[in-house]
Protein backbone atom coordinates (compact mmCIF):
# COMPACT_ATOMS: atom_id res chain seq x y z
CA UNK A 1 0.00 0.00 0.00
CA UNK A 2 1.45 3.39 -0.84
CA UNK A 3 1.70 6.07 1.19
CA UNK A 4 -1.43 8.10 0.27
CA UNK A 5 -3.68 5.72 0.73
CA UNK A 6 -2.23 4.35 3.98
CA UNK A 7 -4.96 4.92 6.66
CA UNK A 8 -5.07 8.41 8.99
CA UNK A 9 -4.84 6.84 11.80
CA UNK A 10 -0.90 4.56 10.87
CA UNK A 11 1.32 7.29 9.68
CA UNK A 12 4.24 5.38 8.26
CA UNK A 13 7.10 5.72 10.90
CA UNK A 14 9.67 9.29 10.27
CA UNK A 15 7.62 9.58 7.28
CA UNK A 16 7.87 13.88 7.86
CA UNK A 17 11.71 13.22 8.17
CA UNK A 18 12.04 10.79 4.94
CA UNK A 19 10.12 13.84 2.84
CA UNK A 20 12.38 16.39 4.07
CA UNK A 21 15.51 14.90 3.30
CA UNK A 22 14.40 13.62 -0.15
CA UNK A 23 13.10 17.08 -0.57
CA UNK A 24 16.63 18.66 0.55
CA UNK A 25 18.78 16.18 -1.01
CA UNK A 26 16.42 16.70 -4.56
CA UNK A 27 14.48 13.58 -5.82
CA UNK A 28 17.14 12.67 -8.73
CA UNK A 29 19.52 11.70 -5.55
CA UNK A 30 16.91 10.61 -3.23
CA UNK A 31 13.63 8.99 -4.11
CA UNK A 32 10.93 9.97 -2.37
CA UNK A 33 9.15 7.43 0.08
CA UNK A 34 6.45 5.67 -2.31
CA UNK A 35 7.51 6.71 -5.13
CA UNK A 36 9.52 5.38 -8.47
CA UNK A 37 12.32 7.29 -10.03
CA UNK A 38 11.62 9.39 -13.09
CA UNK A 39 10.09 12.94 -14.13
CA UNK A 40 6.84 12.58 -11.60
CA UNK A 41 9.03 11.99 -8.64
CA UNK A 42 8.95 16.17 -7.57
CA UNK A 43 5.02 16.00 -8.04
CA UNK A 44 4.69 12.87 -6.04
CA UNK A 45 6.71 14.35 -3.35
CA UNK A 46 4.99 17.57 -3.06
CA UNK A 47 1.51 15.49 -3.07
CA UNK A 48 2.82 13.28 -0.54
CA UNK A 49 4.21 16.46 2.05
CA UNK A 50 0.95 17.78 1.76
CA UNK A 51 -1.13 14.67 2.90
CA UNK A 52 1.31 14.40 5.25
CA UNK A 53 1.10 18.55 6.77
CA UNK A 54 -2.59 17.53 6.74
CA UNK A 55 -2.36 14.49 8.93
CA UNK A 56 -0.05 16.11 11.17
CA UNK A 57 -2.09 18.89 12.14
CA UNK A 58 -5.23 16.78 12.09
CA UNK A 59 -3.32 14.41 14.80
CA UNK A 60 -1.94 17.25 17.25
CA UNK A 61 -3.62 15.90 20.40
CA UNK A 62 -5.40 18.99 22.62
CA UNK A 63 -2.69 20.43 25.09
CA UNK A 64 -3.96 20.73 29.09
CA UNK A 65 -6.53 23.85 30.01
CA UNK A 66 -4.23 26.26 31.59
CA UNK A 67 -4.86 28.55 34.01
CA UNK A 68 -5.36 32.08 32.22
CA UNK A 69 -3.14 34.90 32.84
CA UNK A 70 -3.99 37.19 36.17
CA UNK A 71 -5.60 40.76 34.67
CA UNK A 72 -2.44 43.38 34.22
CA UNK A 73 -2.25 45.44 36.91
CA UNK A 74 -3.67 48.97 36.56
CA UNK A 75 -1.69 51.81 35.51
CA UNK A 76 -3.20 54.82 37.78
CA UNK A 77 -1.68 57.29 35.62
CA UNK A 78 -3.30 59.86 33.40
CA UNK A 79 -3.76 58.59 29.94
CA UNK A 80 -1.58 60.71 27.62
CA UNK A 81 -3.09 63.96 25.40
CA UNK A 82 -4.43 62.81 22.02
CA UNK A 83 -1.81 64.98 20.13
CA UNK A 84 0.88 63.33 22.59
CA UNK A 85 -0.28 60.00 21.64
CA UNK A 86 -0.41 60.69 17.74
CA UNK A 87 3.11 62.00 18.10
CA UNK A 88 3.99 58.78 19.83
CA UNK A 89 3.01 56.58 17.33
CA UNK A 90 5.21 58.73 15.20
CA UNK A 91 8.37 58.73 16.70
CA UNK A 92 7.60 54.54 17.42
CA UNK A 93 7.13 54.08 13.83
CA UNK A 94 10.61 56.10 12.61
CA UNK A 95 13.38 53.50 11.96
CA UNK A 96 17.19 54.85 11.23
CA UNK A 97 17.87 54.88 7.82
CA UNK A 98 19.92 51.98 5.97
CA UNK A 99 22.64 54.76 3.93
CA UNK A 100 26.49 54.06 5.27
CA UNK A 101 26.93 57.82 5.32
CA UNK A 102 26.51 60.87 3.20
CA UNK A 103 24.05 63.93 3.69
CA UNK A 104 21.40 63.20 6.35
CA UNK A 105 19.54 65.46 4.82
CA UNK A 106 16.60 68.27 6.11
CA UNK A 107 14.30 65.95 7.97
CA UNK A 108 14.53 65.45 11.80
CA UNK A 109 16.20 62.22 13.16
CA UNK A 110 12.74 60.64 15.08
CA UNK A 111 14.55 57.90 17.08
CA UNK A 112 16.73 60.48 18.19
CA UNK A 113 14.28 62.58 19.65
CA UNK A 114 12.36 59.25 21.51
CA UNK A 115 14.56 59.68 24.58
CA UNK A 116 13.93 63.15 25.13
CA UNK A 117 9.99 62.68 24.48
CA UNK A 118 10.34 59.55 27.10
CA UNK A 119 11.83 61.73 30.07
CA UNK A 120 9.12 64.29 28.92
CA UNK A 121 6.59 61.99 29.27
CA UNK A 122 7.73 60.57 32.53
CA UNK A 123 8.14 63.99 34.57
CA UNK A 124 4.57 64.91 33.68
CA UNK A 125 3.67 61.57 34.70
CA UNK A 126 1.48 60.09 32.01
CA UNK A 127 0.42 56.56 31.13
CA UNK A 128 1.37 54.47 28.16
CA UNK A 129 -1.17 54.05 25.81
CA UNK A 130 -1.71 50.18 25.99
CA UNK A 131 -2.06 49.57 22.00
CA UNK A 132 1.20 51.06 21.80
CA UNK A 133 3.25 48.94 24.28
CA UNK A 134 4.25 46.18 21.68
CA UNK A 135 6.70 48.93 19.70
CA UNK A 136 8.11 50.71 23.05
CA UNK A 137 8.96 47.38 24.20
CA UNK A 138 10.37 46.28 20.57
CA UNK A 139 12.03 49.81 20.55
CA UNK A 140 13.48 49.59 24.29
CA UNK A 141 14.74 46.08 23.08
CA UNK A 142 16.70 47.67 20.03
CA UNK A 143 18.27 50.11 22.11
CA UNK A 144 19.49 49.73 25.92
CA UNK A 145 20.12 53.54 26.26
CA UNK A 146 15.80 53.82 25.98
CA UNK A 147 15.39 50.80 28.27
CA UNK A 148 15.25 52.79 31.96
CA UNK A 149 12.89 55.58 30.73
CA UNK A 150 10.85 53.45 28.18
CA UNK A 151 10.29 50.83 30.65
CA UNK A 152 9.00 54.04 33.19
CA UNK A 153 6.35 54.85 30.94
CA UNK A 154 5.47 51.37 29.89
CA UNK A 155 4.32 50.91 33.62
CA UNK A 156 3.20 47.79 35.00
CA UNK A 157 1.39 46.70 31.74
CA UNK A 158 4.83 46.36 30.17
CA UNK A 159 5.67 44.01 32.86
CA UNK A 160 2.78 41.66 32.35
CA UNK A 161 3.50 41.68 28.91
CA UNK A 162 7.00 40.58 29.18
CA UNK A 163 6.26 37.89 31.52
CA UNK A 164 4.41 36.43 28.05
CA UNK A 165 6.48 37.19 25.66
CA UNK A 166 10.20 35.60 25.35
CA UNK A 167 11.34 38.64 23.39
CA UNK A 168 10.54 41.06 25.92
CA UNK A 169 11.68 39.27 28.81
CA UNK A 170 14.89 42.04 29.00
CA UNK A 171 12.96 44.44 30.74
CA UNK A 172 12.14 41.83 33.54
CA UNK A 173 15.52 41.83 33.96
CA UNK A 174 16.25 45.76 33.47
CA UNK A 175 13.59 46.12 36.19
CA UNK A 176 14.82 45.85 39.84
CA UNK A 177 12.63 43.40 40.84
CA UNK A 178 11.07 42.71 37.72
CA UNK A 179 8.20 44.81 37.78
CA UNK A 180 7.11 42.69 41.00
CA UNK A 181 5.39 45.27 43.67
CA UNK A 182 7.48 45.90 46.69
CA UNK A 183 5.97 45.44 50.40
CA UNK A 184 4.74 48.97 51.85
CA UNK A 185 7.47 50.34 54.18
CA UNK A 186 5.19 49.75 57.31
CA UNK A 187 5.16 45.80 56.65
CA UNK A 188 8.24 44.45 58.36
CA UNK A 189 6.99 40.90 57.95
CA UNK A 190 6.42 41.11 54.00
CA UNK A 191 10.00 43.04 53.79
CA UNK A 192 12.04 40.00 56.05
CA UNK A 193 10.47 37.42 53.95
CA UNK A 194 11.22 39.15 50.25
CA UNK A 195 14.62 39.65 52.08
CA UNK A 196 15.16 36.26 52.59
CA UNK A 197 13.41 34.52 50.51
CA UNK A 198 13.61 36.80 47.07
CA UNK A 199 14.77 36.17 44.09
CA UNK A 200 18.88 38.47 43.70
CA UNK A 201 16.78 41.38 41.77
CA UNK A 202 14.14 41.76 43.63
CA UNK A 203 16.39 41.89 46.90
CA UNK A 204 18.48 44.30 45.02
CA UNK A 205 15.40 46.24 44.39
CA UNK A 206 14.17 46.04 47.90
CA UNK A 207 17.61 47.12 49.51
CA UNK A 208 17.46 50.11 47.00
CA UNK A 209 13.90 51.50 47.59
CA UNK A 210 14.59 51.38 51.48
CA UNK A 211 17.62 53.13 51.04
CA UNK A 212 16.11 56.09 49.58
CA UNK A 213 13.97 56.56 52.50
CA UNK A 214 15.57 54.76 55.16
CA UNK A 215 19.01 54.76 55.00
CA UNK A 216 19.66 53.20 58.40
CA UNK A 217 16.79 50.84 58.01
CA UNK A 218 18.40 49.50 55.09
CA UNK A 219 22.09 49.36 56.40
CA UNK A 220 20.20 46.77 59.50
CA UNK A 221 18.61 44.95 56.94
CA UNK A 222 22.03 44.26 55.16
CA UNK A 223 23.70 43.33 58.09
CA UNK A 224 21.04 40.45 59.04
CA UNK A 225 23.00 38.11 56.54
CA UNK A 226 25.66 39.74 55.26
CA UNK A 227 28.03 36.93 56.79
CA UNK A 228 26.49 34.56 54.74
CA UNK A 229 25.77 36.56 51.20
CA UNK A 230 27.99 35.38 48.17
CA UNK A 231 31.47 37.69 47.34
CA UNK A 232 29.40 38.78 43.70
CA UNK A 233 26.23 40.07 46.20
CA UNK A 234 27.76 41.37 48.81
CA UNK A 235 29.48 43.33 46.28
CA UNK A 236 26.31 45.03 44.59
CA UNK A 237 24.23 45.07 47.88
CA UNK A 238 27.24 47.51 49.43
CA UNK A 239 26.84 49.60 46.14
CA UNK A 240 23.77 50.32 47.22
CA UNK A 241 24.29 52.09 50.18
CA UNK A 242 26.24 54.92 47.85
CA UNK A 243 22.72 56.25 48.37
CA UNK A 244 22.08 58.46 51.21
CA UNK A 245 25.67 57.86 52.45
CA UNK A 246 26.53 59.33 55.95
CA UNK A 247 28.84 59.37 58.88
CA UNK A 248 26.87 56.56 60.35
CA UNK A 249 27.42 53.61 57.77
CA UNK A 250 31.25 53.99 59.13
CA UNK A 251 31.03 51.28 61.60
CA UNK A 252 29.37 49.10 58.78
CA UNK A 253 31.94 49.72 55.79
CA UNK A 254 34.95 49.42 58.58
CA UNK A 255 33.76 45.88 59.19
CA UNK A 256 33.95 45.21 55.27
CA UNK A 257 37.39 46.65 54.74
CA UNK A 258 38.21 43.19 56.18
CA UNK A 259 36.38 41.10 53.75
CA UNK A 260 37.34 38.19 52.55
CA UNK A 261 36.40 39.87 48.61
CA UNK A 262 39.53 42.06 47.09
CA UNK A 263 36.50 43.74 45.41
CA UNK A 264 34.12 44.23 48.33
CA UNK A 265 36.90 45.76 50.27
CA UNK A 266 37.98 48.20 47.74
CA UNK A 267 34.51 49.53 47.38
CA UNK A 268 34.44 50.00 51.24
CA UNK A 269 37.77 51.93 51.35
CA UNK A 270 36.20 53.90 48.46
CA UNK A 271 32.89 54.86 50.35
CA UNK A 272 34.69 55.54 53.26
CA UNK A 273 37.09 58.19 51.42
CA UNK A 274 34.16 59.73 50.39
CA UNK A 275 33.38 60.11 54.01
CA UNK A 276 35.93 63.26 55.27
CA UNK A 277 35.04 62.77 58.67
CA UNK A 278 36.10 58.22 58.71
CA UNK A 279 38.52 57.13 60.52
CA UNK A 280 39.93 55.76 57.02
CA UNK A 281 40.05 59.22 55.53
CA UNK A 282 41.85 60.48 58.87
CA UNK A 283 44.43 57.22 58.25
CA UNK A 284 45.21 58.46 54.36
CA UNK A 285 45.52 61.78 55.16
CA UNK A 286 48.35 60.95 57.36
CA UNK A 287 50.24 58.82 54.66
CA UNK A 288 49.39 61.64 51.91
CA UNK A 289 50.36 64.36 54.28
CA UNK A 290 53.55 62.70 54.74
CA UNK A 291 54.77 62.27 51.23
CA UNK A 292 54.05 66.10 49.88
CA UNK A 293 55.31 69.45 51.75
CA UNK A 294 55.91 72.59 50.95
CA UNK A 295 59.84 73.48 50.08
CA UNK A 296 61.03 76.93 50.94
CA UNK A 297 64.37 76.78 50.61
CA UNK A 298 64.55 77.94 46.63
CA UNK A 299 63.45 81.25 45.28
CA UNK A 300 59.90 80.45 44.91
CA UNK A 301 57.77 77.81 47.42
CA UNK A 302 57.70 74.64 45.73
CA UNK A 303 55.77 71.26 46.72
CA UNK A 304 58.41 68.58 47.06
CA UNK A 305 56.95 64.98 46.70
CA UNK A 306 58.21 61.72 48.20
CA UNK A 307 56.40 58.30 47.52
CA UNK A 308 56.07 55.89 49.98
CA UNK A 309 58.69 52.83 49.56
CA UNK A 310 56.26 50.69 49.96
CA UNK A 311 52.55 49.37 50.56
CA UNK A 312 52.41 47.86 54.06
CA UNK A 313 49.45 45.38 55.00
CA UNK A 314 47.66 48.26 56.40
CA UNK A 315 47.76 50.39 53.38
CA UNK A 316 46.06 47.23 51.53
CA UNK A 317 43.14 47.05 54.43
CA UNK A 318 42.62 50.80 53.61
CA UNK A 319 41.58 49.71 49.87
CA UNK A 320 44.96 50.49 48.39
CA UNK A 321 45.85 48.17 45.22
CA UNK A 322 49.48 46.83 45.60
CA UNK A 323 50.22 45.89 42.33
CA UNK A 324 50.71 48.48 39.98
CA UNK A 325 48.99 48.39 36.43
CA UNK A 326 51.30 47.42 33.28
CA UNK A 327 53.60 50.94 32.32
CA UNK A 328 52.83 52.60 36.12
CA UNK A 329 55.95 52.83 38.53
CA UNK A 330 54.78 51.44 42.59
CA UNK A 331 55.63 54.46 43.88
CA UNK A 332 53.38 56.79 41.48
CA UNK A 333 50.80 54.39 41.62
CA UNK A 334 50.53 54.33 45.95
CA UNK A 335 51.22 57.96 45.97
CA UNK A 336 48.15 58.49 43.44
CA UNK A 337 45.84 56.14 45.75
CA UNK A 338 47.16 58.00 49.36
CA UNK A 339 45.93 61.44 47.94
CA UNK A 340 42.73 60.77 45.82
CA UNK A 341 41.52 58.88 49.11
CA UNK A 342 42.96 62.12 51.85
CA UNK A 343 39.75 64.77 52.26
CA UNK A 344 40.95 67.77 50.32
CA UNK A 345 40.63 69.64 53.51
CA UNK A 346 43.32 68.76 55.05
CA UNK A 347 45.72 70.19 52.47
CA UNK A 348 45.09 73.58 53.10
CA UNK A 349 46.61 73.15 57.04
CA UNK A 350 49.75 71.18 54.95
CA UNK A 351 50.57 73.21 52.86
CA UNK A 352 50.55 77.21 54.89
CA UNK A 353 47.13 77.76 54.99
CA UNK A 354 46.91 78.28 51.19
CA UNK A 355 43.70 77.91 48.92
CA UNK A 356 42.88 75.45 46.52
CA UNK A 357 43.51 77.74 43.82
CA UNK A 358 46.93 78.67 45.50
CA UNK A 359 48.08 74.92 46.17
CA UNK A 360 47.41 73.77 42.75
CA UNK A 361 49.78 76.67 40.96
CA UNK A 362 52.42 75.90 43.18
CA UNK A 363 55.50 74.24 40.85
CA UNK A 364 55.92 70.75 41.65
CA UNK A 365 59.52 69.04 42.00
CA UNK A 366 60.94 66.54 40.03
CA UNK A 367 58.41 65.78 37.32
CA UNK A 368 55.75 64.71 40.22
CA UNK A 369 52.93 67.78 39.22
CA UNK A 370 50.92 65.37 36.85
CA UNK A 371 50.46 62.45 39.15
CA UNK A 372 49.96 64.78 42.22
CA UNK A 373 47.29 66.70 40.37
CA UNK A 374 45.35 64.11 38.86
CA UNK A 375 44.97 62.71 42.32
CA UNK A 376 43.56 65.73 43.17
CA UNK A 377 41.08 65.74 40.36
CA UNK A 378 40.11 62.33 41.25
CA UNK A 379 39.73 63.22 44.86
CA UNK A 380 37.52 66.59 43.96
CA UNK A 381 35.20 64.16 41.94
CA UNK A 382 34.69 61.62 44.68
CA UNK A 383 34.17 63.98 47.39
CA UNK A 384 31.95 66.71 45.25
CA UNK A 385 34.13 69.15 46.12
CA UNK A 386 33.22 71.85 44.02
CA UNK A 387 36.25 74.94 44.97
CA UNK A 388 38.62 72.56 44.26
CA UNK A 389 37.56 71.36 41.02
CA UNK A 390 37.19 75.15 40.20
CA UNK A 391 40.81 75.23 40.66
CA UNK A 392 41.95 72.17 38.64
CA UNK A 393 39.56 73.29 35.77
CA UNK A 394 41.47 76.67 35.72
CA UNK A 395 39.83 79.76 33.64
CA UNK A 396 38.06 78.22 30.46
CA UNK A 397 40.24 80.45 27.96
CA UNK A 398 43.22 79.06 29.45
CA UNK A 399 45.75 77.23 27.08
CA UNK A 400 45.34 74.06 27.17
CA UNK A 401 41.67 74.57 28.66
CA UNK A 402 42.68 73.96 32.51
CA UNK A 403 44.54 73.38 35.15
CA UNK A 404 47.94 71.15 35.05
CA UNK A 405 45.50 68.12 36.99
CA UNK A 406 43.21 68.34 34.16
CA UNK A 407 44.80 65.86 31.54
CA UNK A 408 42.12 64.85 29.57
CA UNK A 409 38.94 65.99 28.25
CA UNK A 410 37.02 62.91 30.21
CA UNK A 411 38.61 64.27 33.60
CA UNK A 412 37.21 67.84 32.83
CA UNK A 413 34.04 66.93 32.52
CA UNK A 414 34.01 64.48 35.27
CA UNK A 415 35.24 67.78 37.36
CA UNK A 416 32.44 70.23 35.85
CA UNK A 417 30.16 67.58 37.23
CA UNK A 418 30.75 68.87 40.82
CA UNK A 419 29.71 71.96 39.70
CA UNK A 420 26.28 73.82 39.40
CA UNK A 421 24.20 73.26 36.18
CA UNK A 422 24.77 77.12 35.19
CA UNK A 423 28.03 77.34 36.56
CA UNK A 424 29.05 74.16 34.43
CA UNK A 425 27.14 75.93 31.24
CA UNK A 426 29.22 78.77 31.38
CA UNK A 427 32.68 77.34 32.11
CA UNK A 428 31.56 75.25 29.26
CA UNK A 429 30.64 78.89 26.83
CA UNK A 430 33.81 80.36 28.06
CA UNK A 431 36.03 77.12 26.75
CA UNK A 432 34.03 77.10 23.53
CA UNK A 433 34.14 81.13 22.76
CA UNK A 434 38.11 80.32 23.40
CA UNK A 435 38.87 77.25 21.89
CA UNK A 436 35.68 75.94 19.44
CA UNK A 437 34.46 72.93 19.07
CA UNK A 438 36.89 70.54 18.13
CA UNK A 439 37.63 69.55 21.59
CA UNK A 440 34.14 70.16 23.35
CA UNK A 441 31.76 67.63 22.21
CA UNK A 442 32.29 65.49 25.79
CA UNK A 443 32.19 68.55 27.87
CA UNK A 444 28.87 69.36 26.15
CA UNK A 445 27.96 66.08 27.10
CA UNK A 446 28.11 66.92 30.88
CA UNK A 447 25.61 69.79 30.30
CA UNK A 448 22.09 70.00 31.57
CA UNK A 449 19.61 69.73 28.97
CA UNK A 450 17.70 72.16 27.32
CA UNK A 451 21.34 73.68 27.21
CA UNK A 452 21.48 76.90 29.00
CA UNK A 453 21.17 80.43 26.62
CA UNK A 454 25.04 81.67 26.80
CA UNK A 455 25.80 77.99 25.89
CA UNK A 456 23.47 77.56 23.26
CA UNK A 457 24.54 80.58 21.48
CA UNK A 458 28.28 80.04 22.32
CA UNK A 459 27.70 76.54 20.40
CA UNK A 460 25.57 78.36 17.36
CA UNK A 461 28.27 81.01 16.95
CA UNK A 462 30.61 78.58 16.93
CA UNK A 463 29.24 76.20 14.49
CA UNK A 464 28.41 79.52 12.41
CA UNK A 465 32.19 80.54 12.86
CA UNK A 466 33.67 76.87 11.52
CA UNK A 467 30.70 77.21 8.29
CA UNK A 468 32.38 80.73 6.97
CA UNK A 469 35.86 79.87 8.04
CA UNK A 470 35.08 76.80 5.27
CA UNK A 471 35.79 74.23 7.70
CA UNK A 472 35.53 70.83 6.61
CA UNK A 473 31.58 70.22 7.61
CA UNK A 474 31.24 66.52 8.50
CA UNK A 475 33.92 67.30 11.46
CA UNK A 476 30.93 68.77 13.33
CA UNK A 477 28.19 66.22 12.76
CA UNK A 478 28.38 65.17 16.49
CA UNK A 479 28.16 68.56 17.80
CA UNK A 480 25.33 69.76 15.33
CA UNK A 481 23.73 66.37 16.71
CA UNK A 482 24.17 67.41 20.36
CA UNK A 483 22.80 70.63 19.22
CA UNK A 484 19.47 69.22 17.76
CA UNK A 485 18.41 67.34 20.60
CA UNK A 486 20.21 70.28 23.53
CA UNK A 487 19.67 73.50 22.26
CA UNK A 488 16.59 75.49 23.38
CA UNK A 489 13.95 75.33 20.99
CA UNK A 490 13.35 79.13 21.76
CA UNK A 491 16.29 79.58 20.12
CA UNK A 492 15.26 78.71 16.63
CA UNK A 493 14.77 81.97 15.68
CA UNK A 494 18.07 82.80 15.61
CA UNK A 495 19.05 80.11 12.74
CA UNK A 496 17.26 82.35 9.95
CA UNK A 497 20.23 84.04 8.71
CA UNK A 498 22.12 80.36 8.94
CA UNK A 499 20.21 78.68 6.38
CA UNK A 500 21.19 80.07 3.14
CA UNK A 501 23.88 78.18 0.95
CA UNK A 502 27.15 80.36 1.96
CA UNK A 503 30.02 81.28 -0.57
CA UNK A 504 32.65 78.83 -0.75
CA UNK A 505 36.34 79.95 0.18
CA UNK A 506 38.70 78.41 -2.58
CA UNK A 507 39.96 76.33 0.03
CA UNK A 508 37.00 74.94 1.28
CA UNK A 509 35.61 70.79 0.83
CA UNK A 510 33.62 70.74 -2.19
CA UNK A 511 29.83 70.92 -1.43
CA UNK A 512 30.75 72.17 1.66
CA UNK A 513 27.90 75.33 1.37
CA UNK A 514 24.99 73.10 0.61
CA UNK A 515 25.94 70.76 3.41
CA UNK A 516 25.93 73.52 5.99
CA UNK A 517 22.92 75.63 4.57
CA UNK A 518 21.39 71.49 5.17
CA UNK A 519 22.66 71.11 8.70
CA UNK A 520 20.93 74.39 10.02
CA UNK A 521 18.04 73.59 8.23
CA UNK A 522 17.86 69.99 9.99
CA UNK A 523 18.60 71.60 13.33
CA UNK A 524 16.18 74.55 12.82
CA UNK A 525 12.89 72.04 12.09
CA UNK A 526 14.04 69.80 14.77
CA UNK A 527 13.77 72.13 17.32
CA UNK A 528 10.36 73.24 16.13
CA UNK A 529 9.53 69.94 16.40
CA UNK A 530 10.83 69.49 19.95
CA UNK A 531 8.55 72.70 20.79
CA UNK A 532 5.64 71.45 19.33
CA UNK A 533 6.23 68.00 21.33
CA UNK A 534 6.21 69.83 24.71
CA UNK A 535 3.21 71.90 23.75
CA UNK A 536 1.41 68.48 22.95
CA UNK A 537 2.21 67.10 26.25
CA UNK A 538 0.97 70.22 28.16
CA UNK A 539 -2.58 70.18 25.91
CA UNK A 540 -4.03 68.50 29.19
Amino acid sequence: MNRTSAPADSPTPGAWEELVTAALLGTERRTPPGSAPGREAPVTLLDAAATETVRRRAGLRPGRAAQRPEPAARDPRPPLPAPAARRLAMLLADRPGTGGGGRRGTAPDLMELLPQWLAAANTRGFAAPPEMLPALLDAARGRTDLRPAALAFAGPRAMWLARLNPDWRFALRATPGGGAALPASEDTDKIHQLWQEGLFAERVALLSAIRAREPATARELLATTWATERAEDRLMFLDSLRTGLAAEDEPFLEQALSDRSRNVRATAAELLSALPGSALAARMAVRAGACVAVDHTGNAPTLVVEAPHECDPSMERDGVVAKAPAGRGERSWWLGQLVEATPLTTWSARLGGRTPREIVVLPVADDWQSELHAAWCRAAVRQRDAEWARALLGAPAAPEAGGPGAVSLAERAKLLGTLGSAERADWVAGFISAHGLSEAFQLLGVCAVPWAVPLGRAVVDALNIARDAGSYPWSFSGVMGLAERCLDPLEASRLDGLLAVPDEPEDASPGAGGYWAEAFQRLMTTLRLRAAMAEELEAA
